[in-house]
């Protein structure tokens, strides 16, 4: 199964560069992960919320296929812990997804048609985080759920 993480937002700032690297290839021995960084052009950038919003429901819309698995990483979302982000993805991977994609919607949130084309929707914490931070945190949790389906002692109970 691969892993995509994908982002609205801007580039990373080099210090969240290198550890969303980090982390990607000490996941790599397990799972391929990639981060896809969806981008506003400047010159679309808008103050009107909603016609952002359509934007980025667009990007997206245009880069989703029929085989992707998509779940919405959203703050409204089901808060799993650490031992049930690998048992989410363990159930993928015995449902045959073969592209598992990990959606940190833009600054204002996702449209509902994106909401309602989730496979699920969770959240990583009553706080709110940065977007770039949230790629790195995720990128984190990934390569702690696969160390844990492989017995690696990275995850302490």
């Amino acid at each position: 199964m691969n892993i995509e993480i994908w982002s609205a937002g801007k580039e990373n700032e080099p210090f969240i560069e290198d550890g969303i690297n980090y982390y990607f290839q000490k996941t790599k021995p397990y799972n391929p992960v990639t981060l896809v960084v969806l981008q506003t052009p400047k010159k679309n950038a808008t103050a009107d919320i909603e016609r952002t919003k359509l934007m980025e429901e667009k990007m997206i819309l245009k880069k989703l296929t029929p085989q992707h698995y998509l779940i919405l990483l959203d703050e409204r979302g089901k808060l799993l812990n650490s031992i049930q982000w690998p048992q989410q993805f363990q159930q993928c991977m015995n449902q045959g997804v073969k592209t598992l994609v990990l959606l940190i919607g833009g600054a204002f949130g996702v449209t509902d048609t994106i909401r309602k084309r989730a496979n699920q929707c969770w959240s990583l914490s009553h706080l709110v985080f940065p977007h770039q931070l949230v790629r790195l945190i995720v990128a984190e949790q990934v390569y702690r759920s696969f160390s844990i389906l492989n017995n690696s002692p990275y995850h302490h109970v």
